[in-house]
């Protein structure tokens, strides 16, 4: 037999009554005996929280200290490019007009030699 005796309502309204304030009790025990390390774990993860937040702000500057220096370096070689073309611009135009004075003096000493053979031609002739 299971259940033997005869219990009214009333008694087992009692022992269900008795059972939830049991278990309310054995609850309460448990979060407080549980309250230190629960409270040693919290600050463990807000520790950790504050460790990856820190860890994260450190990358974020590394990666914009990389990127500052990369932007540098690329106006630097862009600023060379520049005056690399600047030069060779200056190379071109100063080489063309040594061409031009060449000519023009080569072309004067032309004239100059056909000028003086003439003259000389025209005394031969008087």
């Amino acid at each position: 037999m299971k259940n033997s005796r005869n219990t009214e309502l009333s008694d087992r309204r009692a022992a269900a009554a008795q059972a939830k304030t049991a278990l309310l009790t054995a609850y309460r025990t448990a979060q407080t005996a549980a309250q230190p390390t629960r409270l040693a774990r919290e600050a463990e993860r807000v520790a950790v929280a504050a460790a990856r937040e820190e860890r994260r702000l450190e990358r974020e500057r590394v990666k914009l200290e990389e990127q500052e220096r990369l932007v540098a370096e690329a106006t630097e070689r862009q600023e060379a490019v520049v005056a690399a073309a600047r030069a060779e611009t200056e190379a071109r135009e100063t080489a063309e007009k040594g061409r031009v004075a060449r000519l023009i003096e080569d072309e004067a000493t032309r004239k100059a030699d056909r000028d003086r053979r003439y003259a000389n031609r025209k005394a031969r002739q008087a």
